[in-house]
């Protein structure tokens, strides 16, 4: 590849990267004061049907463009390339158009097997997104696939902005004009397609020009729709799979938690006002991985080099380096959170309601940061049999206990089989992996030092703020002020204990601590200490 193709790549991969780092900020930010204003049963609305938006943007922000980049990046000229685009939007015109239809006349069937009829009109409302979804996966996946990566960055950004917005409006006038649960979640999930249209707008010239202007005569042969489908189904299908790993466990909460409740013995309203509880684990797992996937999305386009260049000792220390630090950021993370969730639960969702089950969900995002850095790396080697098989044994674990874990548990149980089927669909993939990518989890101790220093930083951190707890009185400790100063505290003592262990139990190699924040300045420090005391 040559070095200036190169570097337009990495500056694409750059961008897009930041794009998608600020999207995900946006997208767990934004349910903490919607939450706040609209209380667990109104949250509980909402996000029974996010999943069905989050599975719709996950085609067409990330698995569909994925894939039609890389049949455009196939194509040697001009015209092929966008007759391919063209070809690939009738297929996926035809699939959103079944979804749309499917969504609009299942609606009431849906929202009765999710336990509630009342959310039928919130399944309509999101079904609109489907019909822009063509539009958006051609335009990004076209783009994409010729090495630009602005248009889908904007359109990203777009998309994000304006939902957010119109959903904190809708939950604003919800309290102020006092609609019912049902209208402000209907409003909020009219979103979906107010900013699918918005962010579609930045693909009109593509759209106009190689969508549906005449055909141009193609230069070469081209595969047949036939053909194209099935690759659709086959690699497209896998790329969406694998992007949708998080929401698709999400959907299957929306169809067992609210029933679950119900058949555990909970009135209705008690019911939604508990899965409400239990969602507001989904934003703390999206913010705890968005340190892992800025990592995991700056770290790829070093492999993609490494394996560019055919140098297996390079792709396997960047692997490892990749590795190592996803590891212990999100395993810090996780720790961090479940230490401080009595803290964090206070401020941001002005309840202890629910910390036993949020302590538990929390732990998913070590999971499904290790399952994101190991489907990269194996994308990178184009081996996809363990993601396929590690995805469906994990989802078929959450279907098949979800329910009675429920039943018998509560919020508890879906907690826990959330974390395992996560668990599940690791442990498949990393033992289908190559046994080089295996051993980079074993080699030097790494996992050991790294459990025990998480341990001690945990225990450290919970035995303050019991002090702090103890000092300030259990009345002020509960207010929310009180907890948002622990939790400063709290984090800022974890961070100094975790920094701290891993210099002295030499947790990282000299290359590990050069892709961190400050490493560099890090090992500066470190050598003049040394250097003063001997």
């Amino acid at each position: 590849m040559p070095k200036d193709h190169l570097n337009t790549v990495f500056k694409g991969a750059l961008i897009l990267s930041i794009s998608s780092l600020v999207a995900k900020i946006l997208s767990a930010v934004y349910r903490i004061p919607l939450q706040n204003m609209v209380g667990n049963t109104g949250f509980y609305v909402y996000q029974q049907i996010y999943p069905l938006y989050g599975i719709g943007m996950t085609f067409a922000l990330n698995g569909f463009p994925n894939f039609i980049s890389k049949l455009v990046a196939e194509q040697p000229d001009e015209t092929s390339k966008s007759l391919i685009a063209r070809r690939a939007f009738h297929i996926l015109s035809g699939l959103s158009l079944v979804v749309f239809f499917g969504l609009q006349l299942g609606a009431t069937w849906i929202a009765a097997h999710m336990g509630d009829v009342n959310l039928a009109p919130i399944i309509s409302a999101v079904a609109w997104m489907f019909v822009f979804m063509p539009w958006l996966a051609t335009g990004r996946g076209y783009y994409q696939g010729k090495f630009l990566m602005g248009p889908t960055a904007v359109s990203q950004l777009i998309e994000q902005v304006v939902r957010v917005a119109i959903i904190i409006m809708a939950a604003y006038f919800s309290v102020r004009l006092g609609w019912d649960n049902y209208r402000m979640g209907t409003w909020a999930m009219s979103s979906a397609p107010l900013a699918a249209i918005c962010s579609s707008l930045i693909f009109t010239a593509f759209g106009l020009r190689y969508l549906l202007a005449p055909a141009p005569a193609p230069t070469h042969p081209l595969p047949s729709y036939r053909k194209l489908t099935k690759r659709f189904v086959i690699e497209g299908g896998t790329l969406c799979l694998v992007a949708a790993v998080v929401i698709l466990l999400q959907l299957v909460d929306s169809f067992t938690v609210m029933r679950g409740l119900v058949h555990q013995g909970q009135l209705p309203e008690v019911a939604k006002a508990l899965k409400g509880v239990y969602d507001r684990g989904q934003p703390l797992v999206q913010l705890g991985l968005v340190v892992a996937t800025a990592f995991s999305a700056t770290l790829l386009p070093a492999l993609t080099d490494a394996l560019a260049k055919r140098q297996p000792i390079e792709f396997k220390r960047q692997t490892q380096a990749m590795v190592h630090v996803i590891l212990a950021l999100s395993m810090a993370a996780t720790v961090g959170l479940v230490a401080l969730m009595p803290q964090i639960n206070r401020l941001l969702f002005g309840s202890l309601e629910g910390t036993t089950a949020l302590r538990i969900y929390i732990i998913s995002i070590l999971f499904a940061a290790l399952i994101t850095t190991y489907t990269s790396v194996l994308q990178s080697l184009n081996e996809y049999t363990a993601m396929i098989i590690g995805i469906i044994a994990g989802l078929a674990t959450k279907v098949l206990a979800n329910y009675i874990f429920v039943v018998h548990y509560g919020i508890n149980g879906a907690s826990a089989v959330t974390v395992l089927s996560l668990a599940v669909m690791f442990a498949v993939m990393w033992l289908g992996s190559p046994e080089d990518l295996q051993q980079v989890l074993l080699e030097s101790g790494y996992l050991i030092k790294l459990l025990a220093l998480s341990a001690v930083m945990g225990i450290v951190v919970i035995l303050s703020c019991h002090q702090i707890t103890a000092l300030v009185g259990p009345i002020l400790a509960n207010t929310r002020g009180m907890a948002g100063i622990i939790t400063v505290i709290g984090v800022l003592i974890g961070v100094l204990v975790f920094v701290a262990g891993a210099v002295y139990a030499r947790l990282f190699t000299i290359r590990e601590w050069l892709v961190l924040p400050y490493g560099k300045r890090l090992i500066k420090a470190v050598a003049k200490g040394k250097e003063h005391h001997s």
